[in-house]
Formats: structure tokens, sequence, C-alpha cells
């Protein structure tokens, strides 16, 4: 069962108030939701929202070549960095370090959004996500989540759909 804690801009966290700000610009009215707890991994997210875990976005930077991208995964499954490296044309992709994804994004591991990043990354979406009408991103913190329909999340992201398993 959803439980919505607070989905005012004005008392939410200076992360998301950010994120909530960069969709605006891009014609997007968001609900961001605080949860009442942190929701790190697909499976808590789900269950705090009330949706399939397939329909968590869960956002992973990761280095390709040596460089940051956004991966936009598909809560239900894992990443095999083989086949996303042929995917995106890659010689090797690996986890990015906390240090990377806080530098890259200005957010934390958990709650990585899909935008309000200091600058633009390669992204990536699963097309599993293109399955469900809805999709749920962190909203800048591990404790926020908005809905997008997975068309919204390819215009704000100007992502690629490609296969990650």
């Amino acid at each position: 069962m959803r439980r919505e804690l607070v989905t005012d801009s004005d008392t939410l966290p200076p992360r998301s108030r950010l994120v909530r700000e960069r969709l605006a610009e891009a014609g997007i009215d968001a609900r961001i939701i605080v949860l009442p707890e942190s929701a790190h991994t697909a499976a808590l997210a789900a269950h705090a929202i009330g949706c399939p875990v397939g329909a968590i976005a869960n956002s992973l930077v990761l280095v390709a070549d040596g460089e940051p991208i956004l991966v936009m995964t598909s809560g239900a499954h894992r990443v095999d960095f083989v086949v996303l490296a042929e995917q995106i044309g890659a010689e090797s992709v690996a986890m990015a370090s906390p240090a990377v994804v806080r530098s890259s994004t200005g957010q934390v591991i958990g709650g990585v959004a899909p935008v309000g990043h200091p600058a633009p990354l390669p992204t990536y979406l699963d097309e599993s996500l293109s399955a469900f009408g809805e999709v749920w991103t962190a909203g800048g913190t591990a404790e926020t989540v908005l809905p997008l329909t997975f068309a919204q999340l390819t215009e704000v992201t100007g992502g690629r759909m490609v296969r990650v398993r």
C-alpha cells in the first residue's frame, strides 16, 4: 500500500526539489513522494509504493570505458555487464564507485534520479521498462520516488533503449 507522506515541493529535500525543477523545465509535472523509510532496493521501493518490482526503474551509475553512464534498469533483474557492453559498443562496463556516483550525479547510491545531475550522463534504458504504463524512479534521495511514463523517462533523459540481460 502506497504511503505518501510529502508531495509538496516546499517541503521536499533540496535534491528532490532540484529534480522536480528539472522535470518541470522538460514540461513534466512530477509528483515526488517521500517514503516513510529509505528504499535502497527495488523490492523495498515496490513494497512501499505498492507496484510490481519490475516497474521500479533502478538508476545505476556505471563506468563504460572509463566514463560514467546512467543505466535505468527494471528492478526485476540484474544487469549483465557483458550484454550491456555489447549493446552500447563499449569494451568494458563496471560498477561506479560511490565517489563517482556522487560526483557524476550529485546524488547518493539508492537515490539517483534520472535528472538533476551537474551535467547530463549518457543514459540507457532497459527495454523491459517499456512494458509498464508507469515506472517509478528515485527522486534524488533514497527516501523519494516519482512516477513517470516510459515515454517521459525516455524524453527527459534522452536515453536509448537497450537490452541489459
